[in-house]
């Protein structure tokens, strides 16, 4: 398996896929969201979950798990009130109350690694709840 970027504040490593599947997403626009997990064991962070270009908000905020950390990349798109087309890149660090702590460190620290992989993004989001990545939140900052 090929490795496209080592973080090194963690060691973890970024898969090709993850890559692929945000540029697919961006420049395709063959998905919605993408949802991003870390294999403690293999030291990678791995695709968990890809929404197709029907998919939304709803579906992404249902694949996350309510006792385990994620990252999500959400294309959000909205039309200005010059009525003018527009796309946001949203990425989201999903870290809910109930995970463990060690989790919780563990993709803290690797964030930015990430982040720094998957070229584009527009907003950077925290969230430990729902409420805290809701739609309202992401309308508001798309402005």
């Amino acid at each position: 398996m090929a490795m496209a970027f080592k973080m090194a504040t963690t060691g973890m490593w970024v898969t090709d896929e993850c890559k692929t599947s945000f540029v697919e997403m961006k420049w395709k626009k063959v998905h919605r969201f993408i949802v991003f997990k870390i294999d403690e064991a293999s030291r990678l962070v791995t695709v968990d979950k890809v929404g197709g270009p029907g998919e939304g908000y709803d579906e992404l905020a249902a694949s996350l798990p309510t006792d385990d950390c994620r990252y999500a990349v959400f294309d959000y798109d909205f039309v200005t009130a010059d009525n003018c087309k527009k796309s946001k890149i949203f990425f989201i660090a999903w870290s809910p109350s109930a995970s463990r702590i060690r989790e919780k460190m563990l993709y803290a620290t690797s964030k930015e690694g990430l982040r720094r992989a998957l070229e584009g993004i527009h907003y950077d989001m925290q969230a430990t709840d729902p409420t805290e990545m809701g739609m309202d939140v992401i309308k508001d900052r798309a402005k």
